[in-house]
């Protein structure tokens, strides 16, 4: 039996049909009544261990209600069963991929001309500098032109987000989007007015630059990322319904939060030796950092 055809029979013994405030209420109740059924019966497995024989038993039939409920509610919510699970595995996948999954995405602006692309492979210098009391960075190309403004903390304290730059450029290494870093390059996608004004123009800066400052004040209270795997997912959720709208929508929660936790491995290096170098392969899809020499 497929779930579509399961939630036409489940619904065909609906006691409480109907699109009211009490027939959606039902399905709801039902399912926090199931869910605490079920914790009883693990409870028991704990307590007795196998002591309690129908433990399996007992669960299949409890799962098989909490099935009717979720089918019952589903349609009362106007969706398919088949639905609701297509849209689980996708969201499930975009978070933890597993081997076989498609390749990574094509970069973005790979049809258009060589001077609006993103460079491939290129590498970027912060240097730390002292302005009195204050630290300021500045960021150097290849061929050593600076790229935008000298930055400071722009807070009281002494937090390192001056090297925040680095969270943009990783954005533009893994992610292939990063219109701070378009700005920094000079390859804003002129010869596409439209693409030109909505991914990389003000709009799209300020959102990815507002991402940067959410997930900053995220990490700070998680000693930056520092031995983090994993960020949480109300997070990445977050991050992804900001980017609906544009192109780097189609990057997955993983993919969100590989970049932000290698942007703070790169970011905590520079802090650490008060700048260096970041190699950038959009190819290969990664960052590396280079201490200063001496």
């Amino acid at each position: 039996m497929d779930l579509d055809e399961f939630q036409r029979e489940a619904n065909r013994t609906d006691q409480r049909p109907g699109e009211g405030e009490g027939a959606l209420l039902f399905p709801v109740i039902g399912l926090a009544s199931e869910i605490g059924t079920l914790v009883g019966h693990v409870k028991k497995r704990l307590r007795d261990g196998d002591a309690h024989e129908l433990f399996a038993e007992e669960m299949a039939e409890e799962l098989g209600d909490v099935l009717w409920y979720v089918a019952n509610l589903a349609t009362k919510l106007n969706f398919d069963l088949s639905e609701i699970a297509r849209r689980n595995v996708g969201k499930v996948r975009g978070r933890w991929p597993v081997e076989g999954d498609p390749l990574p995405l094509p970069l973005p602006d790979a049809a258009f001309p060589l001077g609006e692309q993103l460079p491939r492979q290129t590498s970027v210098r912060f240097e730390e500098e002292r302005d009195g009391q204050r630290a300021v960075v500045r960021l150097f190309a290849a061929d050593g032109t600076q790229l935008g403004d000298r930055l400071t903390d722009n807070a009281y304290e002494d937090d390192g987000y001056r090297f925040h730059d680095v969270f943009h450029l990783t954005y533009a290494a893994m992610l292939s989007w990063s219109p701070v870093s378009r700005y920094f390059f000079g390859v804003k996608r002129n010869s596409d007015p439209r693409v030109r004004e909505v991914e990389d123009g003000g709009r799209a800066t300020v959102i990815e630059e507002g991402i940067a400052a959410f997930v900053f004040d995220y990490a700070r209270h998680e000693r930056f990322l520092e031995g983090v795997e994993h960020v949480d997912f109300s997070l990445l959720t977050a991050i992804r319904r900001l980017v609906s709208r544009l192109e780097v929508r189609e990057r997955t929660a993983h993919e969100w939060e590989l970049a932000i936790v290698t942007s703070y491995d790169v970011w905590r290096a520079l802090r650490d030796h008060a700048g260096g170098t970041v190699h950038l392969d959009l190819l290969a899809r990664r960052i590396d950092f280079e201490a200063p020499a001496g």
